[in-house]
């Protein structure tokens, strides 16, 4: 299966780091609109530092799919509501539960 980080910019989906403080900035930007930016700042600080001494290539590939896939998605909700039309079913992948 090929990996979900395709679909974010390469400087972005190759560096663990870069991925990292992206997550930050949506937590941030999340948080601010939603009056809980200290919470959602500290679950994406303690998945990443739970994470942190991974050595397994497949692990931490698996671990960026899944950051890289929580990233797609905000991007998705978020042109949702800027165009006020939802992605039909059959168009929108599943990333939450890839097969």
């Amino acid at each position: 299966m090929p990996s979900l980080q395709t679909a974010l910019p390469p400087e972005l989906a190759n560096n663990a780091i870069r991925l990292y403080r992206e997550c930050l900035r949506r937590a941030k930007y999340i948080g601010h609109r939603k009056h809980n930016t200290e919470l959602l700042v500290d679950m994406v600080r303690q998945q990443f530092k739970k994470h942190m001494h991974e050595t397994d290539p497949e692990k931490i590939q698996k671990l960026k799919d899944g950051a890289a896939r929580g990233l797609i998605n905000h991007i998705l909700y978020e042109s949702e509501q800027m165009t006020g039309s939802k992605f039909s079913k059959s168009k929108q992948p599943n990333l939450l539960y890839p097969k």
